[in-house]
């Protein structure tokens, strides 16, 4: 198996490490890795399989220490999160023996959530950051192929670490990128002129999301013309930071101005890092000023930050939707998706950066997990997501194919065995083979299986969304009111985006309804829904959910609309999610009134990701 190249520690300047030469070997790393893919996947299930040979999950069925895929296929059932549950729980409960991992499990990483309104807790080990680290390492590389110098300036990333919790057995559980930023990793990564960020790990790590932001933006202000590529995680999120300087570039302006920082900041560690770098400088302080008391915010990122090359933010699958906000504000720079990542497993990375959007496709790199695939069909609907079987039958699970053996054009759900104690373990997401790399397939990201609404990290689906509407048209029956049919839709037309409902009522009784009682209905919504949308509603990340009354007759015109396209009248079903533009303006021209949530459904930042098992830190 090709050796991944090793991360140097030595000072550059000191050393005579070589940009080139680091980028030439992460280069050929990748050309060997895709030459031979199908003997990489040998191994690498060999070596996962061989080194948990003894753990209690493989014992249970029987694969006795085999290490080939023919037996392992044969074997091994294809699993969802709710199958390793109980194992997980007794993870997290304290209980150490090899359950599903010969290695220690050193924290439970949290996805962004279940149909249940719980989030996932996927178990992990400490050799996986090696592996995370090393995609991260490969990324830089591919993109100083098409973009030169990249070296010689630096990265403005917007990144934030989320709360976190402890189970009962003491292990750490929190969101994937805050155990990566808060490990040795990151903080004591060597001199990389590649991850020269003008954010000091102080702001990053500041648990205060006002704090952080405001102290990440304020010195990315400071060092504008040092910035040679600007981003964050998600598109939502990068998006949130613009509005963020919108509404707070005067008070950034006089801490410029004066070389003082606002009293607000107050966490001692991120005010000495932020003191570093913050001058009294009044000419800056004007520049940003100047422009950002302009009547346009068109091109803003290119007018503060002049030397940008790129945005690096994801905005394949729901993200795509905010694509004309970040054209605004960047007038039309690249959008670059680098990599493609999940709480489960590092994947792999765009190797054609500078790609538009929708042709974005992900190379998988075949050392960092066992893949496998599960061929989709796609349902003939109007709506975001893709429904694919709870469970699997015999010969569903031996339709799954390796990673060499997918077919151009095809539709799969990606299905993990990983280090960690994942196997035969289906993610969710949804890929097209777009192409290969040498003999490595390319992958279009779709979608999520079953999801319908998504704003930020959030991820609802039809599951979900159909138990909170149920739970709040309760409001509805004093007044002889019922629901007649509804739909949803994300609409980020304004920032933040918000989740908007569709609803056509019948209505018999003769009182009318008050717009309290619609407001009710929208925080029972809300309170329904789970813990990561609650948790980005109170940091903002999400706008008051809103429920839109439409005219009576609206959803049978919707159907007229659905069969005129070609849905065949005795299979269609509403779609509980729109996204097609012409829907939203049926919808939307049919329109008798509109409601908001009054108030922030409850959420505490200490809230455990599973209340079943965990504590407070």
């Amino acid at each position: 198996m090709p050796e991944a190249p090793k991360e140097t520690d030595h000072n550059p300047i000191m050393s005579g490490f070589s940009v080139a030469e680091n980028n030439k070997k992460k280069l050929d790393f990748i050309e060997d890795v895709t030459s031979n893919p199908d003997e990489i996947q040998k191994q690498v299930l060999s070596e996962i399989l061989s080194r948990n040979a003894n753990v209690e999950y493989l014992k249970r069925h029987a694969l006795n220490g085999h290490t080939d895929r023919q037996t392992f296929k044969k074997t091994m059932p294809v699993i969802s999160y709710e199958d390793i549950l109980p194992d997980i729980n007794r993870i997290a409960n304290g209980d150490n023996s090899p359950i599903l991992c010969s290695h220690p499990i050193s924290e439970f990483l949290t996805s962004s959530g279940t149909s249940a309104g719980e989030r996932k807790m996927m178990p992990t080990i400490e050799e996986e950051l090696e592996r995370r680290s090393l995609l991260y390492s490969l990324l830089m590389p591919v993109m100083s192929q098409f973009v030169p110098g990249l070296d010689k300036g630096k990265g403005m990333y917007f990144l934030f670490i989320k709360c976190e919790s402890k189970t009962l057995g003491g292990l750490p559980a929190r969101p994937v990128l805050t155990s990566y930023y808060k490990s040795s990793h990151f903080m004591d990564r060597p001199y990389d002129p590649y991850t020269n960020y003008t954010s000091p790990n102080e702001a990053i790590l500041c648990p205060d999301s006002y704090q952080s932001m405001y102290s990440q933006m304020l010195c990315g202000l400071c060092q504008h013309n040092e910035v040679l590529r600007v981003g964050a995680v998600f598109a939502s999120g990068f998006i949130r930071a613009i509005r963020f300087l919108e509404k707070h570039w005067a008070l950034l302006c006089h801490d410029i101005r004066t070389g003082t920082l606002n009293s607000l900041i107050s966490d001692q560690a991120v005010r000495d890092a932020v003191m570093r770098i913050l001058k009294p400088d009044p000419k800056v302080a004007d520049f940003v000023e100047s422009e950002c008391s302009k009547g346009s915010w068109q091109g803003i990122i290119t007018r503060l930050w002049p030397n940008t090359k790129y945005v690096d933010v994801i905005v394949t699958g729901t993200m795509s939707q905010y694509i004309p906000t970040l054209d605004y504000y960047s007038n039309g720079l690249p959008l670059v998706c680098t990599m493609y990542a999940s709480s489960e497993c590092y994947f792999g990375v765009n190797l054609n950066p500078l790609c538009k959007p929708s042709d974005v496709s992900y190379t998988l790199i075949p050392t960092m997990a066992y893949f496998e695939f599960l061929p989709v069909h796609r349902n003939n609907g109007l709506s975001n997501s893709i429904a694919v079987p709870i469970s699997l039958n015999e010969k569903e699970q031996q339709e799954l194919v390796d990673l060499a053996h997918v077919k151009h054009g095809q539709e799969y759900e990606l299905v993990v065995t990983t280090y960690a104690g994942l196997y035969r373990y289906r993610v969710g997401d949804v890929l097209r083979v777009a192409g290969f790399k040498n003999k490595a397939p390319q992958f279009n990201f779709i979608c999520r299986k079953n999801v319908v609404l998504s704003i930020d990290s959030d991820k609802t689906d039809e599951v979900e969304l159909q138990s909170a509407v149920m739970s709040a048209v309760g409001h509805l029956e004093p007044f002889g009111a019922s629901l007649t049919e509804y739909t949803s839709y994300a609409d980020t037309s304004s920032i933040p985006g918000h989740y908007v409902l569709y609803w056509e009522l019948s209505h018999n009784g003769s009182i009318p309804i008050p717009p309290s009682v619609f407001e009710d209905c929208c925080l029972t919504v809300e309170e329904s829904l789970n813990s990561v949308y609650r948790q980005n509603r109170a940091y903002e990340a999400i706008g008051p959910l809103e429920i839109r009354i439409v005219e009576g007759g609206t959803f049978d015109k919707l159907m007229d609309y659905a069969i005129s396209l070609g849905a065949s009248i005795n299979q269609y079903k509403t779609p509980r999610c729109v996204k097609f533009a012409p829907i939203v303006e049926l919808l939307n021209s049919k329109l008798a009134s509109s409601f908001f949530s009054p108030k922030c459904p409850k959420f505490t930042a200490a809230e455990p990701p599973h209340n079943q098992w965990s504590t407070d830190n």
